[in-house]
């Protein structure tokens, strides 16, 4: 059975996260106070309502109890994104996922519920900080506070050796998860098959590991 998820809000952040859930083959509920971003988006997903995010009806016409998570995207307006998240949490959907502006605001999305709390623009500042001084990284996406997970072009150094060779676990202090090919990602990447000019390496690495990261370092 498809898993079935609701994005309250339908600002940039939303949207992307509703066609991004849509694509991945899940069913895709989303509500927004805004005719025309309804009519947008409403071919794109499983359903779309005009309703106010903190209609409790409105909520419960979404089918509450069948949802396998929510997610508040309406950070700009906290009393709406409040109301929101306690009622998800009194029908018992199992995830809610709440978008915070700062700290203190996921703070309280927090206390009244929230299982997550997710800071679109922190985030992505930090990402891009990371990645400029990084610059042998095209993305840096922080996992925890010690581990996080990287992008890296395929060094040249690298170009027609395996993992197994250049063993960057034991050398680097890195684990390289995946690939991507021509936009496709390859998580099932044969160690012992010859690394291609091109490719992007998905590596998962400690912070100060990856900050120290060479990758013209003789291996």
């Amino acid at each position: 059975m498809e898993k079935q998820y609701a994005v309250l809000g339908l600002g940039s952040f939303g949207e992307s996260v509703a066609l991004t859930l849509e694509n991945m083959g899940c069913d895709v509920l989303v509500m927004d106070d805004s005719y025309e971003k309804i009519q947008d988006i409403s071919d794109k997903v499983s359903y779309a309502m005009k309703a106010d995010v903190a209609d409790p009806d409105a909520l419960q016409a979404l089918g509450g109890k069948n949802l396998d998570g929510v997610v508040v995207a309406v950070s700009e307006n906290l009393e709406a994104g409040i109301m929101a998240t306690m009622l998800c949490k009194e029908m018992g959907i199992p995830l809610v996922v709440a978008k915070a502006k700062n700290k203190l605001q996921g703070a309280i999305l927090k206390r009244v519920g929230a299982d997550r709390i997710v800071y679109p623009e922190i985030e992505m500042g930090s990402r891009v900080a990371k990645s400029l001084v990084s610059r042998e990284f095209m993305d840096w996406i922080e996992l925890s506070n010690d581990y996080s997970m990287v992008e890296i072009a395929v060094p040249d150094k690298w170009v027609g050796r395996t993992l197994v060779d250049i063993n960057v676990r034991e050398r680097l202090g890195i684990n390289v998860v995946g690939i991507i090919i021509n936009g496709k990602i390859d998580v099932t990447l044969d160690p012992q098959k010859p690394l291609p000019e091109g490719g992007i390496l998905i590596v998962i690495g400690a912070n100060d590991v990856l900050e120290k990261f060479d990758s013209k370092k003789k291996l």
